[in-house]
C-alpha cells in the first residue's frame, strides 16, 4: 500500500496536541488530584440496550495508559494501546525527520493499512465482549 505523505502534517499537529492534553491531564490528576474517569457519563449505548458498544471499555483504556497500567488498557479496549504504538512511532520518526531535515528519512507515513487494523481490533473487541456477555452472562467491564 502506498503511503500518502500529505495527512502528515495534519497528524503530526494532532499527535502534539494529544501529547499536550494528556501531560494536562496527568498534571491535574497528579498535581489537583482529580480523578476524571469518575466523571464520565456512562455510555447511553449500553444503557439502553445492555450490549457493549464498539467503543466501551475505550475511555477506562485511555486511563489505564495514562497510568501506565498496560495491560489493563489493552483489557479495556485494546485498539487505545495500538493507537498510542502507532502514534507514537509516528511522532518520534517524524520529529527526527524533521530534526535532521530530511536526512534520516525515517518518517512512518500515513497508510489505509493502519486504519483497517484498528477497525479489525474494534470489531473484535465488540464480538468478543458482547458474545462472553450474551452465552456466560459475564460483564466483562463491570
Amino acid at each position: 500500500m502506498k503511503a500518502d505523505k500529505t495527512m502528515n502534517p495534519y497528524f503530526y499537529l494532532t499527535g502534539w496536541i494529544l501529547i499536550g492534553l494528556a501531560a494536562g491531564y496527568a498534571l491535574l490528576e497528579s498535581v489537583f488530584h482529580l480523578h476524571l474517569i469518575e466523571r464520565v457519563p456512562p455510555c447511553a449505548f449500553h444503557v439502553v440496550t445492555g450490549l457493549y458498544c464498539p467503543g466501551c471499555g475505550g475511555t477506562r483504556a485511555v486511563f489505564a495508559l495514562l497510568r501506565g497500567k498496560i495491560l489493563r488498557s489493552v483489557y479495556f479496549h485494546p485498539v487505545v494501546l495500538y493507537t498510542a504504538a502507532v502514534g507514537g512511532w509516528f511522532m518520534i520518526s517524524q520529529t527526527i525527520e524533521r530534526l535532521s531535515r530530511g536526512k534520516l528519512k525515517i518518517g512512518l507515513n500515513f497508510r489505509t493499512v493502519y486504519l483497517w487494523i484498528a477497525l479489525i481490533l474494534i470489531v473484535a473487541n465488540f464480538v468478543i465482549k458482547n458474545a462472553v456477555l450474551l452465552a456466560a452472562g459475564t460483564a466483562l467491564l463491570g
